[in-house]
């Protein structure tokens, strides 16, 4: 069988560390391979390897061979981009372009790649977008559309060209069950007629792809095999810890007893772009509480959000904050890590500036480094050369080092692996009730938030508003 990938013995290191070791896989056509692993393992600068796109600082040994073509120049698998290989990137908000609207970016793939007249270019693209629910999206820029939104559109921007070999990094991340479901459908039928190698660290959607299923951690291969084999009966001690900690259970002292009100929304209305998100909502927030906002991709949940923190105005109704607190205290831990960190200087530097700007002991970014899991050897590093379930874990560091009152964490474990993810929402449950914080939590995963929350806000299409009440939790359903 043709191997459309091969790779022999591939190692990346910088100065200071070997960060993959000697790893080997082969893609062929029609046999999708999945990796599976905790953050910061090496996976994407696998991918990035592939493309030829490794970051400044890093180098490469080993082989790496493209249609049976090996010793390719820069240049040479540079042409096999888009036409033969299409990556999905981690980050679709840098990926895509920040100010041409999604159909343009789709049409553009299609009429300077595929060689369409303009016309049919953007008929194709309208298609598109209507396939995977973006028809009401077409000339909004990606800032405008939510983290879900954005991985679809990044999904057939990298698609639109037509390659066979599709290497998906974390497709899933933010999107809610039914188009998680759509999506991993749609990697499927790609998989028959192509090949597919994806990045994840999802269990589920390594179930449901199928194939052959490879376990990483910090560089190395831990176990390979057939994916329903391994995940039935992983050998691996590692292999065992991520099966058990996807079935998350919260601690029992999880739930709050609550105290002073810190917010109260009364009857309040939010519309965009002729769409009702919601219509006369009221909920209290109060100290040490966790509030659960639930609902499939853009019908709201970051924008109900950014009202409650005041960083979005209210079509009609008020909301009434405490003045016992300083706007300083009321954070967020936003959905994109990449774009909320100055990409120029270290991580170090970024977090002793903040200190600085705060008059925060900075001894106290190791303790909490610690609890995280995360090395301080990656102090020395800048953003974007440390995986995005380690800068997510790094932007959670900054917003507990500032000990607010009001913490709205968006989609806090998407980019985690079980492991780390189970442990995070724990050091985020713990650490903001010990300082009586309010945790508004922004999640697709439904399970989760009714496991942890003290109230559940579920925003769903076509449901009138009305209120649940459920001891010890509340659910808002509203339109």
């Amino acid at each position: 069988m043709d191997k459309v990938i091969d790779i022999k013995a591939l190692s990346i290191y910088s100065d200071q560390e070997t960060i993959v070791q000697a790893l080997s896989l082969s893609l062929v056509w029609g046999k999708p391979v999945t990796i599976l692993g905790e953050t910061g393992s090496g996976k994407s600068l696998l991918v990035q390897a592939i493309m030829g796109a490794l970051p400044k600082g890093l180098e490469m040994e080993g082989n790496i061979s493209l249609f049976g073509q090996s010793g390719l120049s820069q240049r040479q698998i540079e042409e096999h981009w888009g036409n033969d290989i299409a990556m999905l990137p981690q980050e679709p908000w840098l990926s895509l372009d920040p100010i041409m609207p999604a159909i343009k970016q789709i049409s553009l793939v299609n009429w300077l790649v595929r060689g369409f007249a303009k016309e049919k270019s953007r008929k194709v693209a309208d298609q598109a977008l209507s396939l995977l629910g973006l028809d009401d999206s077409l000339q909004k820029v990606p800032s405008h559309l939510s983290g879900g939104m954005a991985q679809r559109l990044a999904y057939l921007c990298a698609t639109a060209a037509g390659g066979r070999v599709l290497i998906a990094d974390e497709p899933t991340k933010g999107l809610d069950a039914s188009r998680r479901a759509q999506l991993i459908e749609l990697l499927k039928k790609h998989s028959e007629f192509g090949a597919l190698l994806t990045i994840t660290h999802d269990v589920e959607v390594a179930r449901s792809l199928g194939g052959e299923l490879i376990v990483m951690r910090q560089g190395e291969i831990l176990e390979r095999g057939d994916c329903e084999a391994v995940l039935t009966n992983p050998k691996s001690t590692y292999a065992q810890e991520l099966l058990s900690a996807w079935d998350f259970r919260a601690p029992s002292s999880t739930r709050s007893l609550a105290k002073q009100n810190l917010v109260q929304v009364k009857s309040v209305s939010k519309s965009r772009g002729g769409k009702t998100l919601f219509d006369g909502l009221s909920l209290t927030i109060k100290a040490g509480e966790v509030v659960g906002i639930v609902g499939d991709s853009g019908l709201g949940k970051s924008t109900l959000a950014d009202m409650i923190l005041g960083l979005t105005d209210t079509d009609s109704g008020s909301i009434t904050r405490s003045e016992k607190f300083a706007p300083a205290k009321l954070l967020k831990l936003y959905q994109d890590p990449p774009s909320a960190f100055c990409q120029t200087i270290t991580l170090e530097q970024n977090l002793r500036d903040l200190c600085g700007l705060h008059k925060i002991d900075f001894s106290k970014v190791s303790e909490l480094m610690k609890d995280l899991k995360l090395d301080n050897t990656l102090l020395n590093r800048t953003p974007d050369c440390v995986s995005g379930g380690e800068l997510q874990r790094f932007a959670i560091v900054r917003v507990l080092l500032m000990k607010p009152k009001l913490l709205v964490a968006d989609e806090p474990t998407s980019r985690l692996d079980p492991i780390i993810a189970a442990s995070t929402i724990k050091l985020l449950l713990e650490q903001t009730r010990r300082i009586d914080c309010a945790l508004v939590l922004i999640s697709h995963d439904l399970k989760l938030i009714d496991q942890v929350s003290d109230k559940v806000i579920q925003l769903a299409d076509f449901a009138p508003p009305h209120l649940l009440d459920a001891e010890p939790m509340q659910t808002v359903t509203v339109s």
